[in-house]
């Protein structure tokens, strides 16, 4: 990957978390990172820095259920784990942050299937 490619990731993923700066008002961020070969989603407090919890497709329980973690079909499983990881520590709402990602595919399927998990944003 070129550091052209690269540098302009980073901007798009900084815009996108200034933009929910804004919006924030003290609830945590489910953070969503997409490589070609699997799904990664953490929601993060920022105010302290810690991770309240996570999910993706390399995790034993996942990897029986699904095919590969490159589909739309474990980004809904990973969505579906999130949320009720996410519903145990507490945390109901929180801002999506897709990075630098359109909200499109496997991100917009994590998104819908955390929604249906009881997670509201």
């Amino acid at each position: 990957m070129s550091t052209k490619t690269l540098n302009q990731e980073q901007r798009r993923a900084g815009r996108v978390r200034r933009r929910l700066q804004k919006v924030n008002s003290g609830r945590p961020r489910l953070s969503v990172f997409r490589s070609s070969k699997n799904i990664y989603a953490q929601v993060i407090d920022d105010l302290t820095g810690a991770t309240l919890a996570a999910a993706s497709t390399l995790e034993k329980e996942l990897k029986g259920k699904i095919k590969t973690g490159a589909d739309v079909a474990a980004a809904v499983e990973v969505g579906k784990l999130i949320a009720a990881r996410a519903k145990e520590k507490g945390v109901g709402k929180v801002v999506f942050d897709r990075g630098p990602y359109i909200y499109h595919g496997r991100v917009k399927a994590l998104a819908d299937s955390a929604r249906e998990g009881g997670l509201e944003f």
